[in-house]
């Protein structure tokens, strides 16, 4: 069932999470801007802005620390990122207390992002000593060909509240083993982790000794530290987490400069209950899938398509479900479900109703629950007969769509008939229908998963997604090159000069 909370206060065990952490008092005290925590609605510190003059400053300390940092051998930069992630297992507990209080997190969830930071850490560190170039045939004799790979420079990373340490970690780690340095501008709603990871990432420096100031810096502010971050001339990679709107106006802009884009933007995921499913499973996967973390992740599940066979049977399981998780303060050990962020969020999750209603959907859920000063809502399903407006556009909030489907090339079409492509699943025991989804002609997202949620949850796969998700990929695989320029090399040990292609000029 859902359950009334008492909040208790957050403002004292924010402080003291705060300076555990080493975080300096001046830090998060007296500046103009307020930190309120969505688990009760209250200020917990005040933060100071960053003008756009201390962006310049710190981009250009970045950049001189890039200068020397690039020459530094990559395995023994790796070094400086296992340090990191020594001081990361140190203070998991206390980060994550940090990052409930800050984003609402509830406590296993806050715990696993601190840990997928140790987890990236982990695997940077190995990769420090597999930047592997390529050996490329030549058609020319007593010559050698190769592509190598070169530190690109200050990356500038602007992150989302609802990861507020994970999405710096995934593009740092790599960016720091690769030879970068980095200016962090976090979601103006949680700076306060974006500052404890700093002074853990400055304890790691100093027990590393001889590391350049400035390889890493924080940016606090709102959209105009953003802009001077990425209309900045020594930055030619921006890692930008947020909204299509965000990246709309982030693109053109580090275009027009000729830098880099790395876009994750937004994601409206679908998930396909075929007629083979393990209802038992699937029951736990959509769940999670759609109430983990509010409904505020990138992969949270909005859409779900259940075969016709199966829908009057597996919706009441449903409906009991999202009846009997907990909703709460974040801290309980109980509570499956903590706050949304703040006002707006919650406006914009009512309004979603709202048009669902007036598009035919029968809406079960979705009221506030009065757990103290936090905006918590009770989850929501909406049962449609198809995919109106407001289905197709991504609402971050705990709303789930469902809807039936009878034929699997019908529904792979109406899976993909959104603007956005970040992830998709399956629920099927049925190899042809697992294959042909994840297929060419299947779902056209940038993560496709086959019995399991559409999440992205391990650094050993790259995360990110297609159309309007932007295209940029973090983590895994060969996302590293991003963080790197490459060079073409020809090497000619010979004593002639023999032309490509046949071409002779004879002087």
């Amino acid at each position: 069932m859902t359950v009334q909370m008492k909040i208790t206060s957050v403002a004292a065990d924010a402080a003291a999470v705060l300076r555990r952490l080493g975080v300096q008092e001046t830090l998060w005290t007296g500046g103009a801007r307020p930190v309120r925590s969505p688990v009760s609605g209250e200020v917990m510190a005040h933060v100071h802005d960053a003008a756009p003059s201390d962006v310049a400053r710190a981009v250009e300390i970045a950049h001189a620390a890039w200068l020397d940092w690039r020459s530094v051998p990559a395995p023994r930069r790796g070094e400086l990122v296992r340090l990191l992630g020594e001081e990361l297992r140190a203070a998991r507990a206390d980060l994550g207390a940090l990052v409930t209080l800050e984003a609402g997190k509830i406590t296993s969830e806050a715990l696993g992002e601190v840990q997928e930071m140790i987890d990236i850490c982990d695997y940077a560190v190995g990769l420090s000593r597999q930047l592997f170039g390529l050996t490329i045939a030549t058609e020319r004799p007593e010559h050698r060909m190769m592509e190598t790979w070169r530190p690109l420079g200050v990356v500038g990373i602007i992150s989302a509240f609802n990861f507020p340490v994970a999405v710096w970690s995934w593009n740092s780690a790599l960016a720091l083993v690769c030879g970068d340095t980095c200016v962090w501008k976090p979601s103006e709603k949680t700076p306060l982790t974006a500052l404890a990871v700093q002074a853990l990432f400055e304890r790691a420096t100093a027990r590393f000794g001889a590391a350049p100031e400035g390889l890493s810096a924080v940016v606090i502010g709102g959209r105009e530290v953003g802009e001077a971050l990425v209309e900045h001339p020594l930055v030619p990679l921006v890692s930008a987490t947020g909204s299509t709107a965000m990246g709309r106006a982030v693109g053109p802009r580090l275009a027009a400069r000729f830098a880099r884009a790395l876009l994750e933007l937004g994601g409206n995921n679908a998930a396909i209950v075929a007629p083979s499913a393990d209802l038992d499973l699937t029951l736990r996967g959509v769940a999670f899938a759609a109430m983990g973390t509010a409904g505020q992740r990138c992969t949270t599940l909005r859409r779900l398509f259940v075969h016709e066979s199966l829908y009057d049977a597996f919706l009441p399981r449903l409906k009991a479900a999202y009846a009997s998780v907990r909703v709460g303060d974040p801290r309980a050990p109980d509570t499956l479900v903590g706050p949304l962020i703040d006002q707006a969020a919650f406006d914009l999750m009512q309004q979603a109703l709202a048009d669902a209603r007036a598009a035919g959907g029968i809406v079960t859920g979705g009221e506030r629950v009065d757990a103290g000063g936090g905006l918590y809502v009770r989850p929501a399903l909406v049962e449609m007969s198809g995919q109106a407006d407001v289905v197709k556009r991504e609402t971050f909030a705990p709303i789930l769509y469902v809807m039936p489907y009878s034929d699997m090339a019908a529904v792979i079409a109406a899976q993909n008939d959104v603007p956005q492509g970040l992830s998709s699943s399956i629920f099927t025991n049925d190899l042809r229908e697992a294959e042909l989804f994840l297929s060419e002609r299947g779902s056209d997202c940038g993560i496709a998963n086959v019995n399991i949620g559409p999440s992205g949850a391990e650094i050993g796969g790259a995360f990110g997604g297609e159309k309007e998700t932007g295209g940029g990929r973090e983590a895994g695989s060969d996302s590293w090159k991003a963080y790197m320029r490459r060079a073409t090399n020809t090497v000619n040990y010979g004593r002639t000069l023999p032309l490509a292609q046949g071409v002779r000029f004879e002087v």
